[in-house]
């Protein structure tokens, strides 16, 4: 088992094996704050912190008949102790968080982390009815806004769902254009549907281009930097010619929408094809804004 669905588990065993949703949302981010690496990230959702990670980890555990979902409660059904099989550090923070928030309601929850880390507010549609206005505005002030037209892009090798849509949300982008020419993935999270269900749920458009991706089959045994080389130079010679009206497209979304991304698997940017997709968008007449690799 992922240790940190352990996490989790030990959670739901502290608060009596049964939590509402929200609450243990709210809790398993308080429980993240005192760790040294997060087992878990949050994005700001619609009621404010979450991970869709940990609630698919949680809909996966209820087929090993270890949680079940009931009355908008996620219930700890097995028999197991979770807690005593964690790290010491992380025994001691999730006994913490019970010791200080052991008597909190949801809505309670909600409005302490709204007032402790306004940032995970901005997408809320309950923030205002939660807090006062010198409070509301804290949250109003968190969100990051940018009026400067600029052309990013972004890989998600190497970082979670989360990770990767608080830097859209950070950076202010408007619109993430995918430019996998096959949009699945093995990574949790990154397959067309997940990641266009996660970038609605923060207020990001999705746009998916295949015509602008390299074909699978061209992507084998690509083990040097060189071997990248090659199938770029195949690209720009067989592809992007080829695709001018889609890429005039992207400048014009640009032009509209001021910030929009590229996105591929690579971290590496020098790996990726969007590098060299970005830098033909950047070619075209009318092109005079910023190109930024994130």
């Amino acid at each position: 088992m992922y240790y940190r669905r352990k996490i989790l588990l030990a959670l739901l065993e502290v608060f009596d094996n049964r939590l509402e949703k929200i609450s243990l949302q709210k809790l398993l981010m308080l429980v993240t704050k005192q760790q040294k690496k997060p087992c878990y990230y949050f994005v700001p959702y619609k009621f404010g912190c979450f991970s869709f990670q940990a609630n698919a980890d949680l809909s996966t555990m209820t087929k090993y008949k270890q949680v079940i979902s009931e009355d908008n409660c996620w219930i700890k059904i097995d028999n197991e102790k979770y807690l005593l099989s964690l790290k010491e550090e992380d025994r001691q923070a999730i006994r913490n968080i019970k010791q200080v928030y052991g008597n909190k309601n949801a809505d309670e929850l909600i409005k302490l982390t709204y007032l402790k880390y306004p940032y995970f507010a901005i997408n809320s549609v309950v923030v205002k009815e939660k807090l006062k206005e010198k409070d509301y505005r804290k949250v109003v002030e968190a969100k990051p806004i940018s009026n400067k037209i600029i052309l990013f892009t972004i890989g998600y090798e190497g970082i979670s769902l989360e990770e990767y849509l608080n830097k859209l949300i950070l950076n202010d982008i408007k619109v993430l254009c995918d430019v996998r020419k096959n949009s699945k993935s093995m990574k949790y999270g990154f397959n067309k549907s997940q990641l266009q269900n996660a970038c609605d749920g923060v207020g990001i458009k999705f746009l998916h281009i295949p015509g602008l991706g390299i074909d699978s089959n061209k992507r084998q045994e690509l083990n040097t930097q060189n071997d990248y080389n090659k199938l770029f130079a195949i690209y720009q010679k067989e592809v992007l010619p080829q695709t001018h009206g889609l890429q005039e497209n992207i400048l014009a979304l640009l032009k509209d929408k001021k910030r929009i991304a590229l996105t591929c698997f690579e971290a590496n940017i020098n790996q990726c094809h969007r590098k060299h997709l970005a830098e033909s968008i950047v070619k075209i007449s009318g092109f005079d804004y910023q190109l930024k690799h994130i």
